[in-house]
C-alpha cells in the first residue's frame, strides 16, 4: 500500500489510494490507450480517475496534499505509464511544479504559492510552459518572445508557447516571460486558467508521432490580464546568473532535477516494461507450424529476450539508487543525474527495439501495441536534458577531475 487506506470525514483531506486500487487504475486505463493513441484526444476521464483517486495532489505538501516522497510518486507514475504514458506525462508535470513549490527557497509569494497548492485540494492541475516557435527549448539560452506589459492594475501578458502538455486540462499555467521594461526582466507569469475571461486561446495542433493524447498544444496569450501579483519571480539576467539558478528550467538544484529526471525515466522505463510484457505473451503463444513450439522455446530468442531483461534490470538498479539518495536529501551532482536519464532512456528505447526485431509484422501491426510503445519510447529523447547535454556535461565534469 502506497498509503494507509484511512480518511478522515470531517476535513478536507484528499483520497488515499491502495496498490489495489492503482493497479485498477491502471487495468482501467490500458482498456482505452489505443483509441486514446488512435484518435489523438486529450484523456479527460483519466484526468477525472486520478483526481477521484486522489493522486494529482499527491506530491503537494500537507495540508494541501500527501507530500509523497519520490519513492512513492515515482511507483505512480510507473503505474500509470505502463497503461497510459500521456497521462502520466500530464501528472508527472504538476508533480514536478508541485515539488518546486514546497521547495523552502521557492522565490513566489507565500499567497500565491498556498493559492496554487489549495487547488491541489481539488486535484487542479498545473505546467510550466516555456517552449515558444521561435526560440526552441529555453534550456538551450535565448530570451523569449513572450511579453508581460506593465499597466497600473497589474500585466497584459502576450505570446505564445508550444508544446503545452495537458493544456486542455490545466487550472495554472506558468509562463516564462520577459517584461517590456527599459531593462527586460524575465521570470513566471501565472495565469489562473479558470479567471482569465478573454485573450486565451488553445490551438489544438498536438499531432505527434507518439504520446498523442498529452493535448501539448500551442496557447496563444493575447494582453491576457494579470494580477500585479501574479508575476512570481521576476529578475534581471544578472541576477538570475548570480542565483546560480536559471528561469528557463523548474528551479535545477539537485534535489529538483534528480525529481525531474527520475519521474521522467521511470515513466519511459514503464513503456518499455509494457512493451517487454507484450512480447512475452507473443513468444509464450506464439508456434509456428514449422517449429511445432511457441517461439519461447528457442534458444536464440531467450538469448535476446535476456538481453531486453539486462536492460531493464541496468534501469531499476539506476532508478531505484536515484531515487534512494533523492529521498534521503543526497541527491546525485547534475552531471549523474543526467547520465541516469540518458542510460535508462536509450536502454528503454534499444528493449523495445530489440522487442520489434524478435516479432517482425506482428510488432508493427496497429493491431498491437508494440508499435504504440515503439513510438511512445521514442518521445524519451525530447525532454531536457538531452543526449548531447548530457554528454558534453559528463565529457566536461571528467575532464576538470584532477
Amino acid at each position: 500500500m502506497i498509503f494507509s487506506n484511512t480518511i478522515s470525514p470531517d476535513t478536507n483531506s484528499p483520497t488515499i489510494i491502495s496498490d489495489t486500487d492503482l493497479l485498477s487504475l491502471r487495468t482501467a486505463f490500458q482498456k482505452t490507450a489505443a483509441h486514446f493513441d488512435q484518435s489523438g484526444q486529450f484523456p479527460h476521464e483519466n484526468i477525472a480517475a486520478l483526481r477521484q483517486a486522489g493522486l494529482i495532489q499527491l506530491v503537494a505538501p500537507s495540508p494541501f496534499g500527501h507530500g509523497a516522497t519520490l519513492s512513492q510518486a515515482r511507483k505512480v507514475i510507473e503505474t500509470i505509464a505502463y497503461a497510459e504514458p500521456a497521462t502520466a506525462l500530464v501528472l508527472t508535470m504538476t508533480y514536478l511544479n508541485h515539488r518546486q513549490l514546497s521547495r523552502p527557497d521557492n522565490q513566489w509569494p507565500k499567497t500565491i504559492r498556498e493559492q496554487v497548492l489549495q487547488s491541489a485540494r481539488h486535484g487542479g492541475l498545473i505546467n510550466a510552459l516555456r517552449v515558444e516557435p521561435e526560440l526552441g527549448s529555453p534550456a538551450r539560452g535565448g530570451l523569449p518572445d513572450t511579453t508581460a506589459r506593465k499597466q497600473d492594475n497589474g500585466w497584459l501578458l502576450s505570446g505564445q508557447k508550444v508544446f503545452c502538455t495537458g493544456s486542455p486540462a490545466l487550472e495554472w499555467m506558468a509562463v516564462w516571460a520577459k517584461t517590456d521594461e527599459e531593462k527586460p526582466r524575465t521570470g513566471t507569469f501565472l495565469v489562473h486558467r479558470p479567471s482569465v475571461d478573454k485573450g486565451l486561446s488553445i490551438v489544438e495542433n498536438w499531432n505527434h508521432m507518439g504520446l498523442r493524447a498529452s493535448g501539448s498544444h500551442l496557447v496563444i496569450f493575447d494582453n491576457v490580464k494579470l494580477a500585479p501579483s501574479h508575476a512570481v519571480d521576476l529578475r534581471l539576467p544578472e541576477e538570475w546568473a548570480a542565483s546560480g539558478t536559471s528561469h528557463t528550467d523548474l528551479g535545477q538544484n539537485r534535489d529538483q532535477q534528480a525529481w525531474m529526471i527520475v519521474l521522467l525515466s521511470t515513466l519511459y522505463d514503464a513503456v518499455a516494461r509494457a512493451a517487454r510484457d507484450w512480447l512475452l505473451d507473443f513468444l509464450r503463444n506464439r508456434t509456428p507450424s514449422s517449429l511445432g513450439a511457441p517461439l519461447s522455446t528457442v534458444p536464440r530468442i531467450q538469448e535476446q529476450v535476456g538481453r531486453i531483461e539486462s536492460l531493464l534490470h541496468t534501469n531499476k538498479v539506476i532508478l531505484d539508487h536515484l531515487t534512494q539518495q533523492t529521498d534521503q536529501n543526497t541527491p546525485g551532482s547534475p552531471s549523474e543525474s543526467g547520465l541516469a536519464k540518458y542510460i535508462v532512456t536509450n536502454n528503454a528505447i534499444q528493449a523495445v527495439e530489440q522487442a520489434l526485431s524478435l516479432c517482425g509484422n506482428h510488432g508493427l501491426s496497429r493491431n498491437n501495441p508494440l508499435e504504440r510503445h515503439y513510438r511512445d519510447v521514442l518521445c524519451s529523447r525530447i525532454h531536457t536534458p538531452q543526449n548531447d547535454s548530457v554528454l558534453v556535461m559528463a565529457g566536461r565534469t571528467a575532464l576538470a577531475t584532477v
